[in-house]
């Protein structure tokens, strides 16, 4: 199992999370995923950098696999991801990845197109997926469905096309994805609904293929720092249902998540002071026989966390 780094661009100033990224590599984490975003969840997050452009930063000032989830079909024309994709994978060979997921509305919304029912998002998902494996792969592609295609053709590619794999929460979208994605790319949650997302992702077509986790977590010299941390910086991760994806600002995410308390946290991130229990919770997940974890730690404190895990957590992961 393999250890990733996430990096969270509504948390960061592009520069500062190129650093952060270069120096878990250093301290022996085994890749990084990227997140896309145009707005943050909240004005006090105060970022959101261009993920495609600082990809090819991070890919160049490290030597580890770096990949990123986006949604395609709204802020970017599958043909405009497809060479963007087949740019970083050319440049970079069997280091880039991309996950494509249904989109959120805060990011996708500035388009000014109609927001679609979540259904209809993963079938735009599927139709996109379709547009960019076939121009990865060297075809002529016209298209008219939800998107529009016309005589699109790359012509600076990879030999070999980077994994495009999907981005599934529910049972469902992990289903529906499993037999046309290379992989799936989920959250964390409880370790049973995990595996009930892993299972129906080898139900759908998925079998065989590799599954990557993104679990949040906060870790703190104390618990009162490590559950004040994860409240004030990430506590727009416990809106359940599908409200996470309908909001369309910053404020609404505030507005939705006033009545939050501190406590609500742990049904959403994994917050400890102690490093063996985040790595016993860690093992939880490598014994479902997920392939690949990314770490997100969702304090500003990046440097700590990178040492203290790379001291205590890695090494009794990959022991």
């Amino acid at each position: 199992m393999r250890i990733g780094f996430h990096a969270s661009h509504e948390q960061f100033a592009p520069s500062d999370l190129l650093k952060y990224t270069i120096a878990a590599e250093q301290a022996g984490f085994d890749c990084a995923m990227s997140s896309d975003h145009f707005k943050p969840w909240s004005r006090s997050q105060g970022h959101s950098g261009h993920s495609w452009s600082w990809l090819g930063a991070a890919l160049a000032r490290t030597s580890f696999p770096v990949g990123v989830i986006a949604a395609a079909g709204y802020r970017y024309h599958p043909a405009v991801m497809a060479q963007a994709a087949a740019t970083l994978a050319e440049m970079f060979p069997d280091r880039f990845w991309l996950a494509l997921g249904s989109g959120e509305r805060i990011n996708e919304d500035i388009t000014g197109t109609s927001w679609p029912s979540k259904p209809e998002r993963n079938e735009k998902m599927k139709e996109c997926a379709d547009i960019i494996r076939s121009l990865l792969a060297g075809e002529r592609v016209t298209h008219r469905g939800t998107v529009t295609v016309v005589d699109a053709e790359l012509y600076s590619r990879p030999k070999t096309p980077p994994p495009l794999m999907a981005a599934a929460v529910t049972e469902a979208t992990a289903e529906f994805v499993g037999a046309w994605s290379d992989g799936l790319l989920t959250v964390a949650s409880k370790p049973p609904q995990l595996k009930k997302v892993m299972d129906a992702f080898r139900r759908g077509g998925g079998e065989g293929k590799p599954v990557s986790v993104q679990v949040a977590l906060n870790w703190a010299r104390s618990e009162a720092e490590a559950l004040k941390g994860a409240f004030d910086h990430w506590r727009y991760v416990t809106l359940g249902g599908d409200i996470g994806w309908e909001l369309r600002s910053p404020e609404d995410f505030e507005t939705a998540t006033r009545f939050v308390k501190p406590e609500d946290m742990h049904g959403s991130v994994l917050i400890s002071s102690d490093l063996s229990r985040h790595a016993a919770w860690l093992q939880e997940y490598a014994e479902l026989g997920v392939d690949t974890i990314y770490l997100h730690q969702v304090d500003l404190n990046q440097q700590g966390f990178i040492e203290a895990f790379a001291a205590k957590v890695l090494p009794q992961l990959k022991g």
